[in-house]
């Protein structure tokens, strides 16, 4: 049985620092993809952003800065609120958005509670495919 946490949840898109643009977004994961976390921008257009990483990154994320190349997460305090600031680089283009620090730390405690860290290789079954297939 495989469990899905999801969450939508508006993030911002940071143009300079003066101007956002809102942007619909849903966090998800998949504990049959433990490692990773999913998220899509724009749900509700017809080209929807799909965006994948780790979901280790994502929880030190909140506390520190961390990652480089195509993802890097960081906290800051934004008009005294608590944020997350994800910098995402890719072909197409860069983005900075700024999510809620305390609703993706709360997705983020339950999709622990689903899969606490350090038990990932359990969800994926990977001893009992190996187990089946030295039994052969």
């Amino acid at each position: 049985m495989h469990t899905v946490v999801e969450r939508e949840l508006e993030l911002q898109l940071v143009l300079s620092p003066e101007r956002r643009v809102a942007v619909p977004a849903r966090l998800g994961y998949l504990s049959d993809d433990p490692y990773a976390v999913h998220v899509t921008f724009h749900i509700d257009s017809r080209h929807p952003v799909h965006w994948m990483f780790a979901r280790e990154l994502l929880v030190e994320g909140v506390f520190r800065p961390c990652g480089q190349g195509d993802v890097r997460v960081w906290p800051t305090k934004t008009e005294g609120r608590g944020v997350v600031l994800m910098a995402l680089s890719s072909p197409d283009g860069d983005a900075l958005l700024e999510a809620p620090a305390a609703a993706v730390s709360a997705w983020l405690e339950r999709t622990l509670r689903v899969v606490p860290p350090g038990t990932e290789d359990e969800q994926l079954g990977l001893d009992d495919e190996l187990a089946q297939l030295l039994a052969r």
